[in-house]
């Protein structure tokens, strides 16, 4: 079987219903529209969220808090995560994307101290959390802050 002999089961497509073609098609004269009204008119028929002239619903619920436009968003990880690095090897963000730990658009790179790490490494990201800094110096690394 080819690309190309594919078909779909029969009976799955129907051919589309075209309305307004004459009385003996079954949905001639008002093409299945009723009789008068909005909606029977070309262009006609309400807006989401209408609910005929009654308060709609996304006004009448309350709304509660902001949301802050400048809310940066930081990638965290921890030096757990660190293990995949070999001895010696440099982390920045680069690496941390090349591996998975980071992913997406993000205002930039926070490392914590959850976990053991044994290798020493050179690390470079934004921010540090004090216990993240001990760790890393303990195990023979250093830590570059940008």
């Amino acid at each position: 079987m080819k690309l190309n002999e594919l078909s779909p089961p029969k009976g799955s497509r129907r051919p589309r219903k075209r309305v307004g073609r004459g009385v003996g098609s079954g949905k001639g004269k008002t093409a299945g529209r009723g009789t008068k009204g909005y909606n029977s008119r070309s262009g006609g028929g309400v807006r989401p969220g209408f609910e005929g002239g009654q308060t709609p619903l996304h006004r009448r619920l309350p709304k509660r808090g902001f949301t802050n436009i400048f809310k940066k968003k930081i990638a965290v990880i921890n030096i757990r995560d660190l293990s995949k690095f070999e001895s010696g090897s440099i982390v920045d963000e680069v690496a941390l994307v090349r591996v998975g730990l980071v992913k997406g658009r993000r205002d930039g790179i926070k490392l914590l101290g959850h976990g053991e790490i044994k290798t020493p490494l050179t690390i470079k990201v934004n921010m540090l959390s004090k216990s993240a800094r001990e760790r890393i110096i303990e195990a023979g690394g250093n830590v570059e802050v940008l």
